[in-house]
Order: C-alpha cells, then structure tokens, then sequence
C-alpha cells in the first residue's frame, strides 16, 4: 500500500529533491520572474510562522479570495503548514451574500484577500464578525483595524523563526493524512451551496493516481489559465507539476476579468507553455482566434490550411485508430505541411505545447479532432470536486475522443441504475467511485454527505457523483450527461439532455447557448441565446434590415432550420432520438452568464438557474401561442 502523505509531507519531499529547479513563474512589472522550490517552501514557512503568532490554531479555517499568483499558492501553503484549513474562494463571487455565507459557514477566523477582490470583503465586513483579521495581498490605501498586509505576516512570521522553528516543525509534523485541507464550495447546480471537504490525503492519493494516466517531462512549464479555488488547479497544477520537477506560471491580473483575458494570449508567447489547463469555452476561443487569423491569409493559403486540416483529422480519426494500411499514403503529406503550415499556428501558442488538458465540462469531438491535427491534442478529462477532482482522462498515446479517458489507478469505479447497482459494460447509469481520492463529506451537511456517499455490503464508500456515464473496453469513461438532471417525458422515459445541447452549440454559428427542458410534458421544448451578430450578417446579406420584423421572423426560420437538421432529412439526422429533439423555441433575451449566476466558475450552465429564471418562457412553450415559432416573445427577443 501507498505511504499516505499529507500534503506537506510532499511538498518537503518534492521541494528539497527538486531544491533549484523553478516552481513558480509570475510577471511582475512587466518581467518574469522565477521562484525555485526550495524558495517555495521557505516562504511558506514564513506565512505558516505568521499565521501562528497571529494566533492560528490547528484545524482553523482560513478563507482565500485572490487572482491567480504566486501567492495564492504560498498562502494556502503557509495556511496548511499552520496546520489550517484553506477556504478557497472564487472571484467570480460578485454578490454579497454568496460571500458572507461561505466565510460565516466555514467559520473561517482570518480572509487573505487581493487589492482587487478586497471591496467585495469591505462591502461584508460587518456580516463577517468571526474573521479576526483581514490579510490583504497588495499595497492600498488603509481599511478597517482589521487589515493588515501579507508582507506584516511575512515580518511576524520570521521573527516568530528565530527562536520558534521548532514550534512550527511541531505544528506541521502534528498534520495528519486524514486531517481536513481545503473546503472547496461548490459552484454548482443547487441554491445552496456545498462545502466540499477534502482531506491532506484526498490531494496527494489523487496525484499518485493522475500519474497512472498522464505523464510529464522534467522542466516543462505549465501555465495555468482557470480559477485556482478549484481543485483541478491543486492536483493537475500545483502537485502534479511539483511531483514532475516542473514549474507552474500564472496569467497576469488586469485591472478587470476581461483586462485579466486579454493577457491570456501574451501570457502563452511569453511563457511558451508546454501544457495548458483548459476548458472548452476557452478551447473553443483559441479556435476561434486561428481561424480568424486564417481569414486574413491569401486564399490559396486558406485553402491549403483546409485541405491539410481535413487531411489530418481523416488521418488521425479518433486518436487511437490513426492511420492504417490504406491511409499510410497521407503520412508524409501531412508531415509536410506540419512543417509549412501547422507549425506556423502553433506559434500562436507559444511554439512549444504539447497538449492540453479538457475538463470542466463536455469536450466536442470535432473540437479534439483540431486540436490534435494542428498537432496540438486537447485531452478531454472526468473529475468532480467530491473526487479531488480526477477520475479519468486521455493522455498521449492513450486516447479515444468522445471518451473522457482511462479510469485513474488505484481506484475503482461502477455504473449504477436508478437503484444504485450495478449495470453490465456499455451500459449507461450514474458514475460511482470508490478510493482515497473520495471527499470526507460535505462541511456541516450530514443529510448532503448520506446522498453522495454510500457504504457497500463490505463496508467501503461509494461516491454517487450524479453524473451519467459508460465503460468501454474496462479502461475508457464515457460521460453523457448528468443523471439527475434528466429530460422526463409525459409517460415517464428519462433521456440526458447535453449530448444535443453541446452539438447544437458546436455545430451552429447561430445558436451561442441552448437548453432543452421536459419534466413529464407533451414535448420537449428549448431556451435558446442567439448568436446576435451572426444572425445579423445572415440576414443582411439576404438584402433585410436585421432590426425590421421580416428581418427577425428570417432570424427565427434560421434557428428553427438549425434545430430542425437534427430531425429526419436533415444533415444531423439520427444524431439524436427524434422524440427528444424540441418541438417548442423560445428565443432568451438575456444570455447565460456567470453575472447573472446561469452559468458557473467552470463555464458550466447552470442548469437549475436557467430554468428558474426562463420559468416564465418554459411555461409560455407549452400553450398554443407560444409554440409557434414566430410568436410575439420570440420576435421581441430579438
């Protein structure tokens, strides 16, 4: 069996092992710097030491609120080495109470927080009476009496080593594998929101098991582009990259979240990357910035690009079945224009990633199949937050698109029917896992714990993650959908609705987001946030003003031919079971948006606060009038 490793156990053995090597890579007025592992752990003892003559107990809780940065990491490292528990907040928070409830539920008694995120604490403060003291990462102008600025808790901190050392090497030994190191909130599909509690042993098991599907080279730099409250940032970033002699760089904050993107692309040629975390929306945008690069080329270069392009993706089929007798002709071909063409794209992504890695949501095929012909495969991921996260992915050399992976080892896994046993291979139910990368529960919630984790007849713990997936092969997940947030019709069948959702969105330039809706109704009906300024050009250049009735009804009938090549005759026909396709669209005039709450931190919709807030429009679809297509809703929508 496995040592069972507390996170600081490994920090310490990976951080004296790799001692000179660069962990950290962050931009600091307009220069790189570099941060090695040893400096890395030491200015983690520095936090830990303030943090305990601040008087942090073990087992208190901490709550963290900043943008991605060098310290982040080396707070929630001083945090764990106190012997506290890390409360990692998302900046995407805007509202108030979201806030307050997850600092007052965690009962957390200090908030290390950003300048930038620092009004938002303010703005509670007075809600917020057990937190002590407010640790604020950036030079401002002065608050309350309880702000005092990192660098004071650094200046504490090594006074308190001076003669205190032993002190702390007392507190941090005193961790055990079970102990609690984060409680990561859940962004997810309910109103309340959970505290996902996971212990020092959650993260290293899960790093351990994350090596038995991906593989790392030394020195390879990865830059992390998501949020790093989450726990796919922890292990896919931090520890995993830590275990592998690599190094982690963090995209400059702007001055807001968009200022924040528009450094995305800067961050990547200046880091050149190796390896990227992503999700499909931010898949979708690099797609998106080369192709409209590709526009602006001659067209015989245009035309080139596509050839090659539909070259390799016929070459490479679905990764695990590339090439054959009959296709080793393209081989050479497709070498060539690696060379003339592809490299040249590549450069946009900093000239030196090797893949990325997918997850956060479901990742469209046709999505891998580009990525992996301009040479730079996006492997698609499974994980939840309760799972620490990782639970499958591809990798080079083992993948299947359209999979989300081989299954992590040592863990195992079953797929369940509505009454929780098991179903044969291939066939779909919900996804459960068993192993040390399962949560502990959820904070404060027993009744929330019962329903995700249930005991076998062996007395093992079985984590009922809610989504709805297959095995294929014994190795490979494939994930189709949530299975508690089915589409139930009128005589009780169930049916996953994202598979159609995600090709919609894919396959249409029309169409920016889509929902389907059936609880026990006559027919399915869909919410659907138009792509605006291409239906405008649609419509324009059918000789219309997109602003006059006759232009918006020509809007309608595109949408509506959108959905209805799903259907029979159509170019997406028996893509999907006819009965389930919608009957009914109504046209959202307000789109899904992390502001509005309708879609998460992970890019995710929100399923539950769409139809909560469309309630209205859901209800409309099911009379006469509003099933038309080309009723008043629908035209003022747009």
């Amino acid at each position: 069996m496995a040592e069972r490793l507390t996170i600081i156990d490994f920090v310490e053995k990976y951080t004296r092992m790799y001692s000179s090597h660069t962990f950290l890579r962050e931009k600091v007025g307009g220069t790189w710097t570099e941060t090695s592992f040893e400096q890395t752990r030491k200015e983690g003892y520095r936090i830990a030491a303030g943090l305990m003559k601040l008087g942090l107990q073990k087992g208190e809780k901490v709550s963290l609120l900043s943008e991605g940065r060098n310290d982040w990491i080396l707070a929630e490292l001083g945090i764990l080495y106190a012997g506290g528990v890390n409360v990692p907040l998302s900046i995407k928070l805007e509202e108030s109470n979201d806030l307050t409830f997850r600092v007052q539920h965690s009962e957390s008694r200090f908030v290390i927080v950003s300048g930038q995120q620092l009004p938002k604490i303010r703005n509670i403060v007075d809600n917020i009476p057990g937190v002590e003291k407010i640790i604020v990462l950036d030079k401002g102008e002065g608050g309350s009496d309880k702000e005092i600025s990192i660098e004071w808790v650094r200046a504490i901190g090594d006074s308190f080593l001076v003669d205190h050392m032993a002190d702390l090497e007392e507190r941090y030994k005193s961790v055990q594998p079970d102990d609690y190191a984060t409680i990561s909130y859940t962004s997810g599909t309910t109103a309340d929101p959970k505290g996902v509690l996971l212990t020092h042993r959650n993260y290293t098991a899960n790093v351990e098991q994350a090596h038995s599907v991906i593989g790392i080279e030394p020195d390879s730099v990865m830059l992390i582009i998501l949020p790093l409250d989450h726990c796919f940032a922890h292990v896919a970033g931090f520890y995993t990259m830590m275990s592998y002699c690599s190094s982690i760089a963090t995209v400059p904050t702007g001055k807001n979240a968009l200022a924040t993107l528009k450094n995305v692309p800067i961050a990547i040629n200046e880091v050149k990357p190796h390896i990227m975390l992503s999700v499909p929306a931010l898949s979708r945008n690099f797609k998106k910035n080369i192709e409209n690069g590709m526009k602006k080329q001659s067209p015989t270069v245009q035309k080139l690009y596509n050839f090659a392009l539909n070259l390799a993706i016929s070459y490479n089929k679905e990764y695990y079945n590339a090439g054959g007798i009959l296709q080793c002709w393209k081989k050479p071909l497709i070498k060539l224009f690696d060379k003339i063409i592809f490299s040249k794209v590549r450069e946009n992504l900093g000239g030196r990633m090797k893949f990325f890695v997918g997850g956060g949501a479901l990742l469209d095929i046709e999505l891998q199949r580009y990525f992996c012909a301009i040479g730079i495969p996006i492997f698609q991921g499974y994980g939840v937050s309760e799972a620490t996260p990782i639970i499958s992915s591809n990798s080079t050399g083992h993948a299947m698109f359209g999979s989300s992976g081989r299954v992590v080892k040592p863990m195992d896994i079953k797929i369940c029917d509505d009454n929780g046993q098991e179903v044969p291979m291939g066939v779909k139910g919900e996804i459960c896992v068993c192993g040390e990368n399962v949560m502990a529960g959820y904070w404060k919630n027993p009744q929330g714990t019962a329903e995700a984790l249930k005991k076998d007849d062996q007395g093992r713990t079985w984590l009922h993650t809610g989504d709805m997936g297959y095995m294929y092969d014994k190795e490979f997940l494939y994930v189709v959908g949530r299975f508690k947030s089915l589409l139930i019709s009128s005589d009780g069948e169930k049916y996953s609705p994202e598979g159609f959702e995600d090709s919609l969105t894919d396959s249409s330039k029309y169409v920016e987001a889509c929902i389907i809706h059936n609880n026990q109704n006559p027919y399915t009906m869909a919410l659907i946030v138009p792509a605006k300024d291409a239906l405008k050009e649609y419509v324009s250049a059918k000789g219309l003003d997109p602003e006059s009735r006759e232009g918006k009804v020509a809007m309608l009938e595109k949408i509506q031919e959108e959905v209805d090549s799903y259907k029979k005759g159509g170019s997406h026909e028996g893509m999907f079971p006819e009965r389930w396709l919608p009957a009914a669209i109504q046209i959202c005039d307000e789109p899904f948006t992390e502001k509005n709450g309708m879609v998460n931190s992970t890019m995710k919709i929100v399923r539950g606060k769409v139809e909560k807030f469309y309630q209205d429009r859901i209800d409309y679809s099911y009379t006469a009038e509003g099933k038309a297509l080309l009723n008043e809703k629908n035209i003022a929508s747009l």
